[in-house]
């Protein structure tokens, strides 16, 4: 619950709106003879218009799971249910047009394509659904704006930084308006103060937009952008945190 202005009267609760919930979440492993729990019953909520950080060291399952609440593993044993839709129970087809239709994804190596500029490389994921040239190339310029990218709209991929890369990364995810955002080391090919800078326009957008987002990161600080974080060790949730707890705990 979150307090909301009443006009004339007290203010009010608010009830949250889960988008993502996680129960008794486990993702078993074979290496050889042995079973690894890469997932060890792991709960979780998360509400709309969240960013949320999932924050553990290398092999400490945040990685697996990203997958499962994208839809891109299936676990196994628990439920995973976004915007929902039990991801657990669909098939191969379900889950493709689920992750089309539902989902934008962020990533570490920005993954644009060299030959296009900016609004092309935005414009992309609208051409897959068939949207007309004039209408995606208008909604590319929109998003570009919002990113702070108004004088490199016509600029390849080779004449920008890093940090503008990755903004024209964030621009694409959310070009199909999709309802939750997934965010896999966003930063981890940038320098400390770019990173700082993007994760800042990160949250800027999530809370103008109303989006929700995830993202797993090993940097501590880094999760500090987030509303709420998740600590992830070997497996399991450990602790959770809202950002003025995690603030106060970095002190």
């Amino acid at each position: 619950m979150r307090l909301k202005k009443n006009k004339g009267g007290p203010r009010v609760e608010e009830k949250r709106q889960p988008v993502i919930q996680v129960k008794n979440l486990y993702k078993i492993f074979r290496v050889g003879d042995e079973k690894v729990r890469a997932l060890n019953g792991v709960d979780l909520t998360i509400y709309k218009g969240e960013f949320c950080a999932i924050v553990g060291t290398s092999g400490s399952g945040k990685s697996t799971m990203l997958n499962m609440l994208a839809g891109l593993e299936k676990p196994t044993k628990g439920e995973v249910i976004v915007a929902g839709q039990h991801l657990e129970n669909m098939t191969e087809n379900q889950l493709v047009k689920f992750r089309r239709e539902k989902v934008g994804f962020i990533f570490q190596s920005f993954n644009l394509l060299g030959t296009m500029n900016a609004i092309e490389n935005v414009a992309l994921p609208l051409t897959f659904r068939g949207v007309d040239k004039k209408v995606r190339e208008a909604k590319a310029v929109k998003m570009l704006k919002l990113v702070g990218l108004s004088k490199h709209m016509l600029h390849r991929p080779n004449e920008m930084s890093g940090g503008q890369q990755q903004r024209v990364g964030v621009a694409r995810a959310l070009v199909l308006d999709p309802e939750i955002i997934f965010a896999d080391e966003p930063t981890g090919n940038l320098d400390s103060h770019t990173s700082a800078e993007v994760l800042g326009l990160m949250r800027k957008v999530v809370q103008e937009k109303n989006q929700t987002m995830v993202m797993v990161t090993h940097d501590n600080h880094l999760a500090g952008f987030a509303d709420r974080i998740f600590h992830i060790i070997d497996g399991k949730i450990v602790k959770i945190e809202t950002r003025s707890e995690y603030k106060e705990d970095e002190q």
